[in-house]
């Protein structure tokens, strides 16, 4: 198949002030068409070329580095878009219940989600997944890596994301990593996360 942009659910200016109409223009039409792009050059002819993302990252220790990053690349931003809005929710029902029991409660989860991305040193992402036991975990991973690549012992299906690359948000806070991540928690789409969350524990 050949990859394309998602389409958003909202406008570049939109998310302003907490991110940037120019930042999300870059980002989604120039950062990641690159990897689209990239990627369905890379798997043109090859057995990759009819398979889905989550099939193409499920083997990525069998690919080479060029697909892996741009299919993360891919795989990474389409999630991010889509748990991103104008008008933030608040985490409900199996999904609050979850965090609660895994992480104390919300103010300790989001804490420690937090600090993951705050320590992620240099480009990469925070995750929020669902592991082989429905349970959920914290974790970041360097460049475009994902918690679905068979590279990592603790696979599992992201359902929350915070992209860590600078051109995610260096037009407007510069080196203020900490104000970056701050500013996250007030665009999350909870109902998105949370029927993502449905689909992979029920």
């Amino acid at each position: 198949m050949t990859f394309e942009l998602p389409k958003l659910k909202y406008e570049y200016d939109s998310l302003y002030p907490y991110i940037d109409k120019i930042t999300m223009k870059i980002h989604y039409e120039k950062h990641h068409q690159s990897y689209i792009n990239n990627l369905n050059k890379a798997i043109k002819g090859t057995n990759l070329e009819n398979k889905k993302i989550e099939e193409i990252l499920k083997q990525t220790n069998s690919n080479s580095s060029f697909i892996k990053n741009n299919s993360g690349g891919h795989y990474n931003h389409s999630l991010f878009w889509s748990i991103i809005t104008p008008k933030t929710t608040f985490p409900k029902g199996n999904l609050l219940n979850s965090i609660n029991k895994k992480f104390k409660n919300f103010q300790s989860f989001k804490e420690k989600f937090s600090e993951a991305s705050m320590n992620q040193f240099g480009s990469g992402w925070s995750w929020l997944l669902v592991d082989r036991n429905k349970e959920l975990h914290i974790i970041s991973t360097p460049n475009q890596d994902n918690p679905i690549m068979n590279i990592y012992k603790n696979q599992g299906i992201p359902i929350l994301c915070l992209d860590m690359w600078e051109h995610a948000y260096y037009i407007n806070y510069q080196n203020r990593k900490a104000d970056y991540i701050s500013a996250f928690w007030n665009i999350i789409n909870w109902d998105e996360v949370g029927i993502k969350f449905e689909k992979y524990t029920t």
